[in-house]
């Protein structure tokens, strides 16, 4: 449905018992199909299948295009909410591009939601008129991909490497204090690739991300951009990376204490999380009564890597929407860099690839405003059944190494790698 289309909808959203074991995996509950959307962490969250509304935009506008369209559905529309739980009702799930020119961003709404969080859990049912719940069944698990090859997309790794040193050397000359640049890979499958399966694999190895899928593109982020939950602001600013190499992936537990002494104690790291942390805190402030930013940050340990994290909190004051914050916010010094204005058109300049709607906020909103948005890293988009294109990107300061941040893609790389293979 396009905007000039836009018609009332009927949402009906009826309770479910949260510990049915039906509930399980909500990732399970996905039908046979493509156009599936998910976003799940440590099994609860919400799934939806099906299209009862959408609008596609692109260009500077793309967010108050989208708020506006959503916003005025959502007016006209008519809600049964059984259960009043933030993502109950009217939800649009969303996916927005990263720069303004080139591509397209997406705001669905399904014709069902399934959501879960705590011992709560409900369905919703979209479209012209009142529709009763769909029967809910896990599926069986769907066959993993196999004989993936993959490959260089834009530009191969030493060509990269060039950029970051013309990165590094601009940064050197004082022009910006940070950038992030980005690098892709293509990756080929002897048959057609079923979503689910990947999803489910996202969710099994790495249950403290948030695994979605909306319009193709899907991933497993560990950055939640910003949440707005009646009144309260959560945002997680990652920033700062290190990994297993070498003898120590295959070292002992104990090991991780001292990558994470490592990466808490190194200035490259300390530095580009400051300015991360910081273009978060500043763009949240105007639309914030309160804040709380914490002094230092904390390491994040996932599987494959560890972040420096940290958590900043507020009180919204004006009533904007979830997704006006994530516009707000976007894109953070965690995807572009300090200054942003100067980063982005440096991203512009040199990546030599199009980043799409990776490192775009990706998430959902419901008709109160309440909703959830993240930053699409660790991330992928089909490009047809067969082919999906893998995106990882690294933040450079004017200490960073290029054949470290080469390495760094690699470790960023692995979660849809695995996932894939």
């Amino acid at each position: 449905m396009s905007e000039s289309e836009q018609q009332s909808l009927v949402a009906t959203t009826v309770a479910l018992d949260a510990g049915s074991e039906t509930l399980e995996d909500l990732l399970a509950l996905l039908p046979a199909r493509r156009r599936v959307l998910s976003w799940v962490r440590h099994g609860e969250g919400l799934v939806g299948w099906g299209t009862a509304a959408e609008i596609r935009t692109s260009g500077p506008e793309r967010f108050a295009h989208a708020t506006k369209w959503f916003e005025e559905l959502a007016a006209v529309s008519t809600v049964s909410d059984a259960v009043g739980e933030p993502g109950t009702g009217l939800v649009g799930f969303g996916s927005f591009a990263f720069a303004d020119l080139p591509g397209f961003s997406v705001l669905k709404i399904p014709s069902v939601i399934v959501g879960k969080r705590g011992d709560v859990a409900w369905v919703t049912t979209v479209g012209p008129a009142a529709t009763p719940p769909p029967p809910l069944a896990p599926t069986p698990p769907p066959e993993a991909p196999r004989d993936v090859v993959f490959a260089d997309a834009y530009v191969d790794g030493e060509h990269w490497m060039r950029i970051v040193a013309d990165a590094v050397s601009r940064l050197q000359d004082g022009d910006l204090d940070k950038v992030v640049l980005a690098r892709d890979l293509l990756a080929a499958a002897s048959a057609p690739i079923d979503i689910r399966a990947v999803l489910r694999r996202l969710a099994a190895a790495y249950p403290t991300c948030w695994t979605f899928h909306v319009d193709d593109l899907f991933g497993a982020t560990p950055e939640l951009l910003v949440r707005r939950e009646r009144g309260l602001v959560t945002s997680r600013v990652l920033a700062g990376t290190i990994w297993p190499t070498g003898e120590d992936a295959h070292s002992v537990e104990s090991s991780d204490h001292a990558l994470a002494a490592s990466l808490a104690a190194s200035s490259k790291n300390l530095e580009e999380h400051e300015y991360a942390a910081r273009s978060v805190a500043d763009a949240l402030e105007p639309h914030c009564s309160s804040m709380n930013v914490p002094e230092a940050p904390f390491v994040l340990k996932l599987p494959n890597v560890m972040h420096l994290a940290t958590d900043i909190t507020g009180v919204a004051s004006d009533g904007v929407s979830s997704l006006d914050l994530a516009a707000a916010l976007h894109p953070s010094a965690a995807v572009g860099g300090t200054p942003r204005k100067e980063a982005v058109a440096l991203i512009a300049e040199i990546e030599s690839m199009e980043r799409a709607r990776y490192a775009g906020p990706v998430g959902w909103m419901d008709a109160s405003g309440d909703g959830e948005w993240g930053i699409a890293l660790r991330s992928a988009e089909m490009i047809d059944d067969r082919t999906a294109r893998l995106f990882a990107g690294c933040g450079i300061v004017a200490s960073s190494d290029p054949e470290t941040e080469l390495a760094e893609t690699q470790a960023k790389f692995v979660p849809i790698r695995d996932a894939l293979s």
